[in-house]
């Protein structure tokens, strides 16, 4: 929204909503937990609800739910292409939507009608055979497609999903497999209109848009002899009930086999916490078929072994099970139902039950389960399966118990089983709004409203347009800090920018500084130029800016890779950062640099890496023939005199390079108004 405010216009060109779901930290219960984000992110929800009143955007408000289970309730339909400014958005592809997940930078362009551009995927086609039955789920379909394609098996493809198969899953089930669908890599997932569909659309209603989806039904599913890029097939009769982990999502294990291989592994046996919700699953059926498990044990005198939490995905999803009783039954079982908002799945959770650096096990519905993403503490083994194996092992408190077979004690002392879950699909009543959380901007405009944004503002501030191009090369830029090697944030992903990420966006506050000084091993330790002394990354690049000095970031492979690339090239160039020089570039990161009107280059020979020393000056030279596929060069000067002078690559295209000579894509935007 702060980018969309610098552009200039007075109204978004498409249909926009702004949500605050990651905003919610999990300690004590839904309510309280709700009203203690309130008071402490109140500035934040202030300039999101006046910045959304002002430029004529939907803002659900703060209890509102998960950004993907109100798409689905509300905005998703059979053919529509959407843009989500979060990595499920694919979410959406249980209702036979197109909906991809972007950064800022390309959500602000969709918001001001620029077209949006996608380097054309390939097609990954999954054909179910089949029925789903017994303790088998969705969720079990995409657990075996991560541990068939891994986490980078879908990378630059779309996943269909077809095949007789998919009519035994629910349209709910569809979008937990589409969510999920992030974890092996894929740009989307999408299923074929059928009349799960149709139903879900009715029971939400918007039975004219499923009316209208039948008249074109013959288009919202696959061609007939269409071909694939590759081809995966799953028989549902034989799938039985997964669970992934730990610390990676795509290691995947049969509940029969995760016993025998925990032991083998060292993995903790015990389970501390079971955790169901998130936007992967926290529809009312995942909570029906929860509440399925919960009541058996019940009825037999049992509750919880292990701690458990109850994530609903919306204020609808909340309020709908709390009428038709799931919320009391997961209640009594032991549960406690959190906020309508991510919590512990993206790390918004102050875990008091184990200290940090203790080995536990952790078991989730959630779709992301990598090294401390929950709860910050790295030796937490996190496992992902369906909600309702989480509560059968909540129950168990055990991880190698296997409600398939394993017998549970109960209280009078008789050893029973668990049937298999089942529950109603959709509500047989209609679905219980609860509160009203959305705020629609005002019918009249917002020419004359103001956006709400303190001076003094600590988290927020109102960004002016970036300075066009001068003109000329760009001389002596100091280099603010030398990158070495590749960080992670999730244990996994490569990330090496050196901007931190502000905690009220962040998934987690560990994760606020990632990259490492080659000066001093350090993080978020640099030397400043001009003062001698030692400060962290922004604030010298801070100082720097206020003295006029421009500067540049050198770094090592896949630079800006993983969470929040989107902040990592929007801060730099706010502090006065004109270039970043790499071996090679996270794609995504690259081209939201280029947006910002950075200069995002590669050694030409990545050996040249080791020819700049931190306290360099460094000289871009060529700008005023820049072109596609013409190298730029650049003269390094060192401390002592001496020189060194190479080439560096560019991916930029015309139309980037205008991005560039306006200062920013935004400019240009307003240039062509």
């Amino acid at each position: 929204m702060l980018q969309f405010i610098s552009s200039g216009l007075p109204q978004v060109a498409v249909p926009s909503t702004i949500h605050c779901d990651h905003l919610i930290e999990a300690q004590i219960g839904g309510a309280k937990d709700l009203a203690r984000a309130k008071d402490i992110n109140a500035e934040v929800y202030n300039f999101l609800a006046s910045a959304g009143a002002k430029y004529g955007v939907g803002f659900w408000k703060p209890g509102s739910g998960i950004i993907h289970q109100i798409i689905l309730e509300n905005y998703a339909y059979p053919g529509v292409l959407l843009i989500g400014t979060d990595s499920h958005t694919p979410n959406g592809g249980g209702l036979g939507s197109i909906c991809i997940g972007v950064g800022g930078a390309d959500a602000v362009d969709v918001m001001a009608g620029i077209p949006w551009e996608l380097k054309c995927p390939n097609v990954i086609g999954v054909k179910l055979t089949g029925k789903l039955s017994g303790w088998t789920s969705p969720k079990d379909v995409i657990l075996k497609v991560a541990g068939i394609l891994t986490v980078k098996g879908g990378t630059g493809a779309i996943v269909e999903y077809h095949g007789p198969g998919v009519d035994s899953i629910s349209c709910t089930g569809m979008a937990t497999i589409c969510n999920m669908g992030a974890e092996i890599g894929a740009t989307t997932s999408v299923f074929p209109y059928n009349h799960r569909m149709k139903t879900y659309l009715e029971k939400t209603g918007r039975g004219d848009i499923a009316a209208l989806a039948d008249d074109y039904a013959d288009l919202l599913v696959p061609d007939a002899g269409c071909e694939y890029d590759s081809m995966v097939e799953i028989n549902l009769d034989e799938l039985k009930p997964h669970i992934n982990g730990p610390f990676t999502p795509d290691l995947a294990h049969p509940m029969a086999d995760i016993g025998a291989t925990a032991v083998k592994n060292g993995w903790p046996l015990e389970v501390k916490v079971g955790l169901i919700g998130s936007c992967t699953n926290s529809s009312y059926e995942d909570m029906g078929r929860s509440a399925s498990v919960a009541k058996q044990a019940l009825d037999k005198g049992l509750k919880c072994k292990a701690a458990f939490t109850i994530t609903p995905g919306s204020e609808q999803i909340r309020a709908t099970i709390e009428r038709d009783g799931y919320s009391k039954i997961l209640g009594d079982v032991g549960g406690m139902v959190l906020a309508n908002a991510c919590g512990p799945c993206i790390g918004q959770w102050d875990r008091r039950d184990v200290k940090k650096g203790e080995k536990n096990t952790i078991v989730t519905s959630y779709n992301r389960n990598f090294t401390a993403r929950n709860d910050a503490n790295p030796a937490t083994h996190a496992f992902v399966a369906s909600p309702e194996i989480v509560t059968a092992l909540a129950i168990a408190g055990t991880l190698d118990f296997n409600p398939e077979v394993d017998y549970l004690t109960a209280a009078n002392g008789e050893k029973f089983k668990l049937k298999p879950p089942s529950a109603d699909e959709l509500p047989k009543l209609d679905f219980d709004p609860g509160q009203d959380t959305y705020q629609h901007p005002p019918a009249e405009g917002g020419s004359k409203l103001r956006v709400d944004v303190s001076p003094t503002s600590t988290r927020l501030q109102l960004l002016e347009p970036f300075d066009k191009w001068a003109g000329g090369d760009l001389e002596d830029l100091q280099i603010l800090i030398k990158v070495r090697g590749q960080r992670t944030n999730w244990g996994l992903q490569p990330y090496s920018s050196p901007f931190p990420i502000p905690p009220f966006i962040a998934a987690g506050p560990w994760l606020k500084f990632r990259a490492v000084n080659i000066e001093n091993d350090g993080v978020n330790k640099i030397k400043n130029q001009l003062t001698g002394e030692y400060g962290g990354v922004p604030d010298v690049a801070r100082h720097y800016k206020a003295n006029g000095l421009s500067w540049v970031v050198v770094g090592d492979d896949n630079y800006g890779e993983g969470s929040s690339r989107e902040h990592a090239a929007l801060e730099p160039r706010h502090l006065g950062g004109r270039c970043i020089i790499v071996k090679s570039f996270a794609r995504i990161h690259e081209t939201n640099l280029k947006k910002q009107g950075m200069l995002p280059l590669t050694f030409q020979n990545p050996a040249d890496y080791d020819k700049i020393r931190p306290d360099d000056k460094i000289s871009i030279k060529g700008l005023a023939t820049f072109t596609p596929g013409k190298p730029l060069s650049t003269v390094v000067k060192h401390s002592d005199g001496t020189k060194d002078e190479f080439q560096l690559n560019h991916t930029f295209n015309e139309t980037q390079i205008e991005w560039f000579q306006a200062g920013s894509a935004l400019n240009r935007m307003k240039e062509l108004q």
